[in-house]
């Protein structure tokens, strides 16, 4: 089985200072997801069972009203979910967005964060199936710690073939 580089990548951020160690992660994803690095989603931190991301309202992400733009929202969501996914599957297997449901239910103030974890089980299931697929639960809310948006967001894997 090939190794997960993320993975390893990850874990040897996580030595470092929380400082260090979220600049390194943060740098890694938007170099490697441009669209994150055009937004400036900022990794705070991860535990390779869950991770906090945060995306600050600023001009650039923001819709009409002045709050973080909806497409962004689901950026910050599908970014946090996918690095969770991709930190646990094994080496050979390719993560995929199958699809991603988005309510939209208050109105969002300020910068966002997007919490996303998996259970034992899900990562379990990631290491014993060749291709499969999870539910990723993700809670994003904004600075007053409301709930904007409610996310769901299936992740799916196939073998990666090279």
């Amino acid at each position: 089985m090939r190794k997960n580089a993320l993975r390893e990548f990850a874990l040897k951020a996580n030595r470092f200072p929380a400082g260090v160690s979220r600049w390194l992660m943060t740098t890694m994803f938007r170099h490697k997801v441009k669209l994150a690095g055009t937004a400036k989603l900022d990794i705070l931190g991860s535990d390779l069972k869950s991770v906090t991301f945060n995306i600050k309202n600023r001009k650039k992400v923001q819709n009409h009203i002045g709050s973080v733009h909806a497409a962004a929202m689901a950026l910050l969501a599908e970014s946090a979910t996918g690095f969770i996914v991709g930190v646990n599957l094994p080496g050979d297997k390719l993560p995929l967005i199958k699809s991603m449901n988005l309510q939209y239910v208050k109105r969002a103030q300020g910068d966002m964060q997007a919490e996303a974890m998996l259970t034992d089980e899900q990562i379990a299931l990631m290491h014993s199936q060749e291709k499969g697929e999870v539910m990723v639960a993700v809670k994003v809310t904004d600075e007053n710690g409301i709930e904007p948006v409610i996310c769901e967001m299936c992740w799916a894997w196939i073998p990666h073939k090279k």
